[in-house]
């Protein structure tokens, strides 16, 4: 309870400073223009969801990188849908960290490989031998 008193109580500070340096009418530009694109990007949610999750058998992403990146989009598109300054920003960082997480992000390798005493030496090598042009041989 207290959290949405401190939300709220942010969300009036900043919309009053930036209807104070914007002006009115740009306030109001601002809120729509934010509700329509969130309201765009949520509507656009299945296909980026489903792109997120096609990415793991593409060894793009891993499942916690999927999962993140579909919550992320979520959240940051209801939150621009909600009118006021403190949640569009707060939608415009989620929306970022999707972005970090489609763009940069990469899937560490595994860890847990375990691999023999001595592997570090092994060179496979594939020889071809050529004696003829019509009798090509393959030795390893």
């Amino acid at each position: 309870m207290l959290v949405l008193v401190v939300y709220f109580i942010i969300e009036l500070l900043a919309s009053i400073k930036l209807g104070i340096t914007i002006g009115f009418g740009w306030s109001v530009v601002w809120v729509i223009a934010t509700s329509m694109l969130g309201a765009l990007l949520l509507k656009l949610s299945p296909y980026a969801i489903m792109d997120s999750f096609n990415n793991i058998g593409s060894k793009k992403f891993n499942i916690i990188s999927a999962q993140n990146a579909a919550i992320s989009y979520m959240l940051g598109a209801i939150l621009l849908i909600i009118p006021g300054v403190f949640s569009d920003i707060l939608g415009i960082i989620l929306l970022g960290y999707t972005i970090y997480l489609r763009m940069f992000a990469k899937i560490t390798p595994n860890e847990n490989i375990k691999y023999k005493k001595g592997d570090d030496d092994v060179i496979d090598v594939e020889i071809i031998d050529s004696d003829s042009s019509d009798n090509i041989s393959f030795k390893r």
